[in-house]
């Protein structure tokens, strides 16, 4: 079965698991995956004939479907989405290799929601986060036409360096045939006296001000580890690391560091980085994209501050993260 055909199979058993396991309405299943409520009753049917709906749901991903239940119900998320955990096999693989497998997971996960969005809504301004997982996302993402949609960045993202530069809204632009703003501003300021000059150019001010009125955001997060995004590519220091272990930070978001109670750290490199600010994020619909072994501390920590309301998670990470889950 090819990617495209897989999606929709997992949306068939996600509505199924919603109207036959949860109760649900078709009204409230429509409006949970955002498509019609025509499509809901068809894949229902399809479920039944398919014989994925029998006195039970019987489908490879049930099992992955009531851990995302237990995800979304313990961290108050609206939806929670898991790729199917490793294999024992697979699960044996070296760390970056895996990790590798996972973002494309997530990426296919997140391209699918992404679609599922642009099909279900007439009009639409998103968000846009950067990294690897976003990065795989767009990887991912079949170019279709559609009216009315703008993509603009939630982080600066300027340097020297073409490799750095968050160009994930202008693909996705290019691929719907839509609109697409980046923040024309670095990600980080040589000192945070240089950041209110940046901030008051109207280039900047223009697009920060359309990623707040987003319709929802779509992002990833980071770690305080050597290897993150930002450390691994030399947009901060080893001593900015430093400073910002010692004030306790254990992950990034949009810029943004935060301790394990998914508070704002005080420290010098919060002052010098561009991005949507947190409370912004509060106020509109975040979808976080989270892949890879490693960052189980760091999604803790950003499920913590309140901004995150759905999860798009890949099944090994969603493993590490339930440390004591009720049989």
């Amino acid at each position: 079965m090819n990617e495209a055909g897989r999606g929709d199979q997992d949306l068939m058993v996600r509505a199924a698991w919603l109207y036959y396991v949860h109760g649900k309405g078709q009204e409230e299943v429509a409006r949970d995956l955002k498509i019609s409520r025509f499509k809901v009753t068809r894949m229902l049917a399809q479920a039944r004939d398919a014989g994925v709906v029998k006195i039970s749901i019987q489908h490879e991903t049930s099992e992955t479907l009531a851990l995302a239940d237990w995800l979304a119900s313990r961290y108050g998320l609206a939806e929670c989405i898991l790729t199917p955990p490793f294999d024992e096999q697979t699960g044996s693989l070296d760390d970056e290799t895996a990790d590798r497998l996972a973002r494309r997971g997530v990426g296919l996960a997140g391209a699918n929601y992404l679609t599922r969005r642009l099909l279900g809504s007439p009009r639409l301004t998103i968000g846009v986060g950067c990294g690897r997982t976003m990065t795989a996302v767009v990887d991912a993402f079949t170019a279709f036409p559609k009216q009315n949609v703008r993509f603009v960045s939630v982080i600066g993202s300027l340097t020297r360096d073409v490799a750095l530069n968050n160009f994930e809204v202008v693909r996705l632009a290019e691929a719907c045939s839509g609109e697409g703003y980046f923040l024309p501003a670095p990600l980080v300021v040589d000192a945070a006296g240089d950041l209110g000059a940046v901030l008051r150019q109207r280039p900047v001010q223009a697009s920060l001000a359309l990623a707040r009125e987003a319709d929802f955001h779509l992002m990833s997060f980071g770690d305080c580890s050597p290897d993150a995004f930002l450390f691994r590519h030399g947009l901060l220091s080893a001593a900015d690391l430093a400073e910002l272990r010692a004030a306790g930070a254990v992950c990034e978001l949009a810029g943004k560091f935060f301790d394990r109670e998914g508070r704002l750290v005080d420290c010098g490199v919060n002052g010098r980085t561009i991005g949507i600010a947190p409370e912004d994020l509060r106020r509109t619909e975040v979808v976080m994209l989270a892949a890879g072994r490693s960052k189980a501390d760091a999604l803790k920590a950003v499920l913590k501050t309140g901004v995150v309301d759905r999860l798009i998670i890949d099944g090994e990470l969603a493993g590490r993260l339930v440390t004591a889950r009720p049989s």
